[in-house]
């Protein structure tokens, strides 16, 4: 029996791609900083971390309506409809099986009926 995978190993994607995000945000706003206090400085204005806070916040909204929020409709939404079985998720199921058990039914025609009776109670359909 195989050990299972400690909570680290099994939650890993999520630590990394958590760990990605948030040097992207602070990426995102220590260069925004920056630029803001460029700009700031070039009108010979002094920086103020309010307005910058706003202005950042509204770049961020933006950004993540734009491109943050398509991608998790796309990833978590069609990884949902697959999950729960829509008819698309489907779509080609049926005729696969008749055709894998076409193909068993050739290569091992005295067994074919005992290898597909016993796939079946082993893999019930859903």
């Amino acid at each position: 029996m195989k050990a299972k995978p400690s909570y680290l190993k099994r939650k890993a994607y999520f630590y990394v791609t958590l760990l990605l995000f948030m040097i992207s945000v602070f990426l995102h706003w220590f260069f925004g900083w920056k630029d803001y206090k460029q700009e700031q400085l070039t009108h010979s204005q002094p920086p103020q971390v309010e307005e910058y806070a706003v202005q950042m916040m509204r770049e961020t909204m933006e950004n993540w309506q734009s491109e943050f929020l398509q991608l998790i409709w796309q990833v978590v939404g069609l990884s949902f409809l697959w999950y729960c079985g829509s008819p698309q998720s489907k779509e080609g199921d049926d005729r696969r099986e008749e055709k894998l058990d076409f193909i068993i039914k050739r290569l091992e025609p005295d067994n074919a009926d005992e290898l597909l009776a016993e796939w079946k109670r082993k893999y019930p359909e859903k």
